[in-house]
């Protein structure tokens, strides 16, 4: 008679709440204390909350609130401040697994340890959930637990065909792997249940080898997981690991779960560094070939591939001539990379030019003696289309051009006119005009996704009817000057000016000086 129970899922209203708080005037019967057990509280709406609160901020001496939730943050703040807040945690497998033996012990059930070690993982830390699996496995399995029929009933993955992955990924036998998946295929087991049982041994095999005295679980398999921890680097179990934990959301997109599971663990072996990658990187780097200047009489363009991508450099015609003629060290060098000088022994050779184009190749005749190589800086070169698109280009400010400020100007006519919208707009106001000429500009944009062939050709559909009949090109770099970069320096300049004109307003001082006024952040806006 003292104890109340009242489940806020379905008894949500303020009606509810006021008939449970005019039972508090009574006092308890038997016990020391009257409690009131409201589950699932944060499912009351604020009438109900409201109507309880008077009585929580000054209950009766004997009277007790058990506020039971699972999502504490939709509880009102005012009724949290006025308790005390227990979280429960889930509870470890061991625990879960103690606790099994001690019911089953006590039911005269035939159970083993590893189907009970199942179903406290299974459990996730809920011992309700424990208690139930486990009855489900007693009916499973008529009257008697084994390893077998509980793994059978959850659909877990035997550990002997997650070793058999790892092992085949740790050696780089993809036929293996594929011959392993079709193996949980045709048994019918689940490729969720496999990525999980796979998270769970690289968990410990990670922390084996940060930390090889680790104490043992109890987990009978140790010594095939200590194995494997040996047989895998580190680096690659990280890696795997976090592949198997993201690999669980793509089971859902593909259309068949184990082709998905097949191409998660596949993923492993095309980051595998392969033998000899080097120098065949290094042989491939040997056979570029770059524009150079045109060959003149006096100097010619190699390039010294081993080194860096792209290298130029010019000869002097003689050493004496170097030597009569020294080049002084610029007091500021030229903005760009500066390369060093190029041992001349090792310098190679440039070949003759092939109908005036300047090109020259790595896989020439030697250089003669009477050449030196000498050092020139290089142009810094316009992002790839991988740093672009990997967000790695720095925040550049505003640098003003020419071709930017008629650019501006355009653009701006065009979105007055309501001549281009949606993607095309953006495609405009994000690019920088580089170049233009009577029949071609070329625009320059950050992210790939915006150079799209439809938006290119509506945006010189806009200009041809604004008057301008050019064609576009666009490529990736970064952008220095774009109609966007110049509208959001023009809206902080009104922001800075409306700041200034508040704070300088004599009225404004006034009221600071006299009452210790001060300004919002953030609620000064330009008009």
């Amino acid at each position: 008679m003292d104890y109340t129970e009242l489940d806020a899922a379905s008894n949500r209203g303020v009606e509810e709440v006021q008939s449970l708080l005019e039972q508090a005037v009574y006092k308890p019967v038997q016990g020391r204390f009257k409690v009131f057990m409201i589950d699932e509280v944060h499912m009351l709406t604020n009438t109900a909350f409201n109507a309880m609160l008077k009585t929580l901020e000054e209950p009766p001496e004997y009277l007790k609130f058990v506020l039971a939730t699972t999502d504490p943050q939709k509880v009102p703040v005012t009724v949290l401040s006025r308790c005390l807040q227990f979280n429960l945690r889930p509870m470890a497998p061991e625990t879960i697994l103690e606790h099994l033996q001690h019911v089953l012990r006590a039911e005269q059930v035939s159970t083993d340890t590893p189907s009970l070690r199942l179903l406290a993982r299974a459990a996730r830390g809920s011992m309700r959930d424990a208690l139930s699996l486990t009855d489900q496995a007693i009916a499973f399995g008529a009257g008697v637990l084994q390893e077998a029929t509980v793994r059978q009933m959850l659909g877990s993955v035997d550990r002997s065909y997650v070793f058999r992955l790892i092992e085949a990924l740790a050696q780089g036998d993809g036929k293996a792997v594929v011959e392993t998946s079709e193996t949980l295929r045709l048994n019918g087991l689940s490729a969720a249940s496999t990525l999980d049982e796979m998270s769970s041994v690289l968990q410990r095999m990670a922390v084996l080898q940060a930390v090889p005295d680790a104490p043992e679980d109890g987990d009978p398999e140790a010594a095939g997981t200590a194995r494997l921890a040996q047989l895998m680097p580190a680096d690659e179990t990280q890696l795997l690991y976090s592949m198997c934990l993201h690999g669980r959301a793509e089971l859902g997109l593909a259309p068949d779960e184990y082709a998905a599971l097949t191409m998660v663990l596949l993923r492993l072996l095309a980051f595998k560094p392969i033998a000899g990658a080097p120098a065949a990187k290094s042989q491939s780097a040997e056979k570029l070939l770059i524009d150079a200047a045109p060959v003149t009489a006096g100097s010619a363009s190699v390039v010294e591939a081993p080194k860096m991508p792209v290298l130029a450099v010019t000869a002097t015609r003689t050493i004496a001539a170097a030597a009569a003629k020294p080049v002084p060290p610029a007091a500021h060098p030229p903005p760009g990379q500066v390369l060093h000088v190029v041992n001349p022994a090792l310098a190679p050779a440039a070949s003759h030019p092939v109908g005036g184009t300047g090109m020259v190749s790595a896989r020439a005749e030697a250089v003669p003696e009477a050449m030196q190589v000498l050092a020139i800086p290089v142009r810094v070169q316009a992002d790839s289309r991988a740093e672009a698109a990997a967000g790695q280009v720095a925040e550049v400010r505003l640098v003003p051009t020419e071709d930017g400020a008629f650019w501006h100007a355009t653009v701006q006519q065009l979105i007055q006119d309501e001549a281009i919208a949606a993607l095309v707009r953006e495609l405009a106001l994000q690019s920088q005009l580089v170049a233009r000429d009577t029949d071609q500009w070329l625009l320059r944009v950050e992210r790939e996704s915006l150079n799209q062939p439809g938006s290119r050709d509506r945006l010189s559909a806009a200009l041809a009817a604004a008057g301008y009949s050019v064609r576009l090109a666009v490529e990736i770099g970064r952008v220095t000057d774009s109609p966007a970069r110049r509208n959001a320096q023009l809206a902080a300049e009104r922001q800075l000016e409306a700041e200034r004109t508040i704070f300088e307003d004599p009225f404004v001082q006034t009221i600071m000086r006299d009452f210790g006024a001060k300004v919002v952040p953030g609620t000064i806006k330009a008009v």
